[in-house]
């Protein structure tokens, strides 16, 4: 069945007469009669009572007009949508970002994009990096901001953000009156980290053990607000990118720079290598690397830290 021989039965339907049908499209007469024809045939009914002087439908021939209506009103919506989405005004992103970094920055992503497309639905996963890259790879999310470095060979990836690594501390602490912190001094401290799950596990043990020593765990979590309580209950000590400081409301907990610090919180935006991207998909995509940037990372200056 092709939809060109429906789209004749129903112009003759709607005349109720092959000549006046084809005297009101681009079909001749013959045409229209070749294809009601052939679409009897293969329904394996007759759709016009013919005896009468105009065409009548038979029960058959109702069906079948009332289902082509049904189907041709739904190719026409088709346009519409497509076009809806050409022009941005539907559709649904799935991004993945860890508790830390939706913390920072997506309620700002989300403000800044529903201004642009108030109609695009943007879906949170908050999931630690290593489970946020395995389901972009899988398909399950469209866009992942992850701790880089990252597969290059697995991921089409943008720089983000960088930021700088602090010590976290409680104003009591010995430490808390230094002007700055080198790695080495942490040696004999209790760290609160992040769980196994998440990049900056690895990250800060690993700049530990090169600085010649492994950091002695006391507690891990998820939830960065509960490692910032964790510190301010005197249960120890963590390193945190800067621009946290500015999200915990912790009077007792003080920030110092690392002395000679390497240590650099760089975030970049993953999607997976020769995958489809909406249309959606690629304006966020577009707004993010635009650098409509939601955090300032300059912390240095313009921030009441508590020294």
């Amino acid at each position: 069945m092709e939809f060109r021989d429906l789209k004749s039965f129903m112009e003759v339907a709607l005349h109720k007469s092959f000549t006046t049908a084809a005297a009101n499209s681009y079909l001749t007469q013959p045409s229209l009669s070749k294809a009601v024809k052939k679409l009897e045939e293969e329904l394996r009914v007759e759709l016009f009572d013919r005896s009468t002087r105009h065409l009548r439908l038979t029960d058959a021939g109702r069906i079948v007009y009332q289902q082509s209506q049904k189907a041709f009103a739904a190719l026409s919506e088709l346009n519409v949508l497509l076009d809806d989405l050409r022009d941005i005004t539907t559709g649904e992103v799935k991004i993945g970002i860890p508790p830390l970094i939706g913390t920072l920055f997506f309620p700002e992503i989300a403000r800044s994009f529903q201004e642009r497309y108030p109609k695009v639905s943007l879906q949170l996963v908050e999931l630690g990096a290593k489970l946020i890259g395995k389901l972009v790879e899988e398909g399950e999310i469209d866009l992942g901001i992850v701790v880089l470095p990252a597969s290059d060979a697995t991921f089409n990836i943008s720089p983000f953000i960088e930021d700088e690594f602090v010590l976290f501390l409680h104003e009591e602490h010995k430490l808390a009156q230094q002007a700055a912190v080198s790695l080495a001094e942490l040696k004999d401290e209790k760290f609160i980290l992040f769980s196994e799950d998440f990049t900056l596990h690895d990250y800060i043990i690993q700049a530990c053990e090169k600085d010649g020593f492994t950091p002695d765990i006391s507690y891990q979590s998820s939830q960065w607000d509960l490692i910032i309580e964790l510190v301010s209950s005197k249960l120890g000590i963590t390193l945190l990118p800067r621009s946290i400081y500015r999200k915990q409301n912790n009077e007792n907990v003080k920030i110092k720079p690392l002395k000679h610090s390497q240590l650099y919180w760089k975030l970049g935006i993953i999607t997976k290598k020769d995958a489809y991207q909406s249309y959606a998909l690629k304006e966020l995509l577009k707004m993010l690397e635009e650098g409509i940037h939601f955090v300032q990372c300059d912390n240095h200056q313009n921030e009441k830290e508590k020294q």
